[in-house]
């Protein structure tokens, strides 16, 4: 994957960010490099923990790097599947101009809280569309994952993609590690949402988890765009920490007026 520099524009961007100590300097990393698909257990558990506890320094998001247009420029070549099994660009699925599409990328098929966030997203749905925003899911796993998701939840197929390779995960830096997944201390806000969680999952397959295991140590992430323009980026910083919905309302204009 290519290296991507550029100047930090962050009054351009409404986005969910971590504090961190790094320099401004420092090399941007994707988090795959530090944490490899093919082993989901370190053969050190010292030095992968002491990684795990430096990873808020040291892998940044990619998306917070940006200048404004230049992340939708780098899916040129990001390549991925509707739930039929058909290859799509991703370029190609971001609207034109001033069109809005909200951007949710899911940890994989299989994960228990990416079923409530998509049963969150359905429900939200019918506000996207009255306010013409338009609602791209992506999880990791191949077509047929997908569709699990989408038959059992339901979710529109329409609107479900897959990443079996997780290339979009890769442009826009989000974390991938086995401290994120099990460790992370911001997992613990899915314990809020314990009824949710539960009502989402009444139909829920374990099949639906990607043939590739290393996915399950995928986070996602929530990207809203104007065409080319990114307005707002969340980077889960672990298993569970979904972008907040009204934060996406807000931005994409489509929060239901108050009556008084």
């Amino acid at each position: 994957m290519a290296s991507v520099s550029a100047k930090v524009t962050p009054h351009l961007v409404h986005r969910k960010t971590q504090t961190t100590s790094c320099s401004p300097s420092l090399q941007l990393q994707s988090s795959r490099s530090r944490f490899p698909r093919q082993s989901l257990t370190p053969s050190n558990p010292s030095l992968f923990f002491n990684s795990v506890r430096s990873s808020r320094c040291s892998v940044i998001s990619r998306a917070a790097t940006f200048e404004t247009g230049d992340i939708a420029d780098s899916f040129d070549q990001v390549s991925i599947f509707t739930a039929s099994g058909e290859s799509v660009m991703l370029k190609d699925l971001l609207g034109q101009n001033e069109e809005i599409a909200v951007v949710s990328l899911l940890r994989h098929f299989g994960c228990p809280c990416c079923w409530e966030l998509a049963s969150a997203l359905k429900e939200a749905k019918a506000r996207f569309d009255s306010a013409n925003v338009k609602l791209i899911a992506i999880g990791v796993g191949g077509p047929d994952k997908a569709r699990i998701l989408a038959e059992r939840l339901p979710f529109p197929m329409d609107c479900l993609y897959a990443d079996p390779e997780r290339k979009a995960y890769d442009v826009l830096g989000l974390y991938h590690g086995f401290g994120r997944t099990f460790f992370n201390p911001a997992s613990a806000k899915v314990l809020s949402r314990f009824e949710s969680l539960k009502e989402a999952v009444k139909n829920y397959s374990i099949e639906a988890t990607p043939d590739d295991r290393s996915g399950v140590l995928q986070q996602g992430g929530m990207f809203v765009f104007k065409g080319k323009k990114l307005m707002y980026s969340h980077k889960d910083e672990g298993t569970g920490d979904h972008a907040p919905l009204d934060d996406i309302f807000d931005v994409c204009g489509c929060r239901i007026p108050v009556t008084y």
